[in-house]
């Protein structure tokens, strides 16, 4: 009988991780809700008004205290929206990635404190209403997946940035007929960011696979407009803008 060669037998141990090592890139979408957990919009100040006249001139002569809270992402935002796409290289037991991630949410108006009227011996409720959040991150990172097979449990971790728009606001006191409208908040520019995920893969055929991802994010601090809020003596309340976010996605990835 004739018997293999040496060399066959070698190739033939070869050839699984040479067919794994020859697989192609992959190209995904995906989207979901991303979910502040923390981080403030503004921080909280007290500021005095000897006359608010200039904003309300039937008030001429009127002071004022003012009293602003501070307010999370979760109170002015709620949850974002968040749609990406990745390319992916497989390496070792997993790929590495680069990611492009859009984040919108819009806001609605909620109270942010009170004017403290002495004269009135009453506080008057203050309210804000902020423009859009969005954003747009360049993330890179690693994947390593626990299995091979139809089921691929993964974790990853991930290092980028992220350019937030220019964000403005509008800030009322209904009941002293004043409004500060389109006031400068955070200017647009980049910030850092890093995170980790955990998911599932299921490849549903050798080109596609269908999954489910939970991450954590963290975001850093926004660039204040203090331009309109250092006269109001509000100067402070904008440094801030730093927050932690757990985003949930879909995903559908193809491989070349």
């Amino acid at each position: 009988m004739h018997r293999p060669s040496g060399f066959v037998l070698l190739l033939a141990s070869l050839l699984p991780a040479a067919a794994m090592a020859q697989e192609g890139p992959t190209f995904s979408v995906f989207g979901g809700r991303d979910l502040s957990v923390s981080g403030d919009v503004h921080k909280g100040a007290t500021a005095p008004i000897a006359d608010l006249g200039p904003l309300n001139p039937a008030l001429a002569g009127v002071s004022a205290e003012l009293r602003i809270q501070p307010r999370s992402y979760d109170a002015i935002y709620g949850k974002a929206n968040s749609f990406g796409v990745e390319m992916g290289w497989p390496m070792g037991p997993g790929e590495w990635f680069g990611q492009l991630v859009s984040t919108r949410s819009g806001a609605d108006q909620v109270q942010v404190g009170g004017a403290f009227v002495p004269a009135l011996n009453t506080t008057l409720p203050v309210y804000g209403r902020f423009g859009r959040y969005k954003s747009l991150a360049l993330e890179g990172g690693y994947r390593y997946y626990f299995s091979q097979g139809e089921l691929r449990p993964y974790v990853a971790g991930r290092l980028g940035t992220s350019r937030v728009d220019r964000i403005n606001a509008t800030f009322t006191i209904p009941d002293a007929n004043i409004a500060l409208n389109n006031v400068p908040f955070f200017d647009s520019g980049w910030r850092f960011s890093t995170g980790a995920d955990a998911g599932l893969l299921w490849q549903i055929n050798p080109q596609a696979a269908v999954g489910l991802e939970v991450g954590v994010r963290y975001h850093g601090k926004l660039k204040g407009n203090d331009s309109a809020l250092v006269g109001l003596g509000l100067a402070s309340i904008n440094d801030t803008g730093a927050r932690t976010s757990w985003p949930v996605n879909l995903r559908l990835q193809f491989r070349f």
